[in-house]
């Protein structure tokens, strides 16, 4: 009996826009690495060394980056959708890969979450409950925004609740899920399903016990900008910790190759990647600024993103935003939230 992996990596990342229009959402880098090196590494150090990536949006980056994952000391295997299936059929598709035995437990990790949940506390919990599936779930302050999974006192799911305006409980599906290998069989092939909508209910329904792991420790869903900056300056500050983290200072992170002008400032968490050249007198505060972008002296950039080969004018302020790859910022120019270059 071995414990293998199912990394749900297809999603387009539409609130990610303007950044996803030429990387899929999983590859966008958070503290230096695409956010997916940081889930192969979590997975690796639950003693996970087998895992299959489920592909879609732009599914051809993936392997040419990770390969075989024997860099990584994995084994790495590639299910690509030619139509998204849905997380019940993206599940379903990478199942087929992995050459599952009666007994091998499963863990899926959607392709956008950070957690500094204990994993192998969970798989642990699941082998000794004896589960067909066991969910992460943690409490957020307000649930109405979220879909909320009531528990019985053994942590036995009693229901996959929608979103309503007064949640039963604060307790919400958190994105990393353990199957029995038995059941996979019965998630339909080949067919738009959602794991979250129906396959689960349809296990409570079957009669299945499906338990509820609870963890309180950082988490964060990374779909928008904001999130994704913000998970990036946690990791480089070491709010949370990541194997995957590459060493630096906890102030930021900064490429051998990147150049910077007297007087500039790198601060609160930043991240500036290989060929950046960023001139005299800038302040580059919670930010990451990606690789060959050019900013020009006297500019701030707070909290934002910018893309590759950005070229940003003298004196401009760039503050919570997003910036697409290959944009030119005029000098002077003034972003901000409600006015960020999508």
């Amino acid at each position: 009996m071995s414990v293998k992996g199912i990394l749900l990596v297809g999603g387009k990342g539409t609130r990610l826009m303007p950044l996803t229009k030429n990387t899929p959402k999983p590859m966008l880098e958070v503290a230096g690495v695409p956010f997916t090196a940081h889930q192969l590494a979590k997975a690796k150090a639950a003693g996970i060394t087998e895992i299959a990536l489920a592909t879609s949006y732009m599914a051809e980056v993936f392997q040419p980056y990770f390969g075989d994952g024997s860099k990584l000391g994995m084994k790495l295997h590639y299910a690509v959708e030619t139509e998204a299936l849905g997380t019940g059929g993206a599940i379903k598709n990478a199942s087929k890969v992995l050459n599952l035995q009666p007994g091998d437990s499963v863990v899926i990790f959607n392709g956008d979450v950070l957690s500094g949940h204990d994993l192998t506390s969970q798989i642990n919990f699941h082998k000794n409950s004896k589960a067909a599936v066991t969910l992460f779930l943690t409490e957020v302050a307000d649930a109405r925004a979220f879909g909320c999974v009531p528990l019985d006192d053994d942590k036995n799911v009693l229901a996959f609740l929608e979103k309503m305006d007064s949640p039963v409980t604060n307790l919400i599906n958190a994105g990393c899920y353990i199957f029995d290998s038995s059941v996979f069989e019965m998630i339909p092939a080949e067919i738009v399903i959602s794991v979250e909508r129906e396959t689960f209910p349809d296990l409570l329904k079957r009669g299945l016990t499906v338990k509820g792991y609870v963890d309180q420790s950082y988490w964060l869903d990374i779909g928008t900008p904001a999130a994704l900056v913000t998970a990036s300056q946690d990791l480089i500050s070491k709010k949370l910790q990541s194997p995957a983290t590459p060493e630096n200072d906890g102030k930021a992170l900064i490429a051998p190759d990147a150049t910077l002008g007297k007087s500039t400032k790198i601060a609160g968490g930043s991240v500036i990647s290989k060929g950046v050249v960023i001139g005299e007198n800038c302040e580059i505060i919670g930010s990451i600024i990606s690789a060959d972008t050019q900013i020009s002296a006297n500019s701030l950039i707070s909290n934002s993103i910018l893309g590759r080969a950005v070229t940003v004018g003298q004196s401009a302020q760039i503050i919570g935003s997003a910036v697409a790859d290959w944009e030119k910022i005029a000098e002077k120019t003034v972003l901000r939230p409600e006015i960020s270059l999508f």
